[in-house]
């Protein structure tokens, strides 16, 4: 699919105009957008802190009951007390920021750069996850996110059984 066309379906997905769109980093088993990567400043200079945003609106739901059920506020605890998935996280944080410095080239955005400083999903450096669908989208556009793996392994199914984007 040509760039339009993604940016038209994901518009649909989202049933708006996407915000600082970039392009499709994952598509699901139809095709579809699932994940994009977006730049770090909209157009008027407003900085977005999501690099990976989910679209696909199967997994937009899933991942909505996961933190409606204490996802967060669960996942943040494990990322605390296993070491492991604290390396894992604090690796995606550094990847996020080198990610989004190559991203924005010589942009600095409203914010004058600050928000390139930024982890996974617009966090700083401690403290809660804030929202798991940024790091489900980090696991699926950057594979070997350990975190976001075991998050994304709770959406089942991963994929739905016919395409969501094609719904109206």
């Amino acid at each position: 699919m040509d760039a339009d066309a993604d940016r038209a379906i994901v518009a649909r997905q989202l049933g708006r105009e996407p915000r600082a769109f970039g392009r499709v980093a994952v598509r699901c088993p139809f095709g579809r957008p699932a994940v994009t990567e977006q730049h770090p400043y909209a157009r008027d200079g407003e900085p977005f802190p999501t690099t990976y945003y989910v679209t696909c609106r199967h997994l937009v739901a899933a991942i909505s009951r996961l933190e409606a059920g204490g996802g967060v506020e669960r996942w943040t605890a494990r990322a605390e007390e296993d070491a492991e998935l604290a390396a894992s996280r604090a690796r995606a944080d550094d990847d996020q920021r080198r990610i989004r410095r190559a991203l924005a080239g010589d942009e600095t955005g409203r914010d004058g750069g600050a928000s390139l400083d930024l982890g996974v999903g617009g966090s700083g450096r401690t403290g809660s996850l804030k929202c798991l669908h940024a790091h489900a989208a980090f696991a699926l556009a950057q594979p070997g996110y350990e975190l976001g793996q075991r998050i994304v392994a709770e959406v089942e199914p991963l994929w739905p059984p016919r395409c969501c984007s094609e719904e109206s």
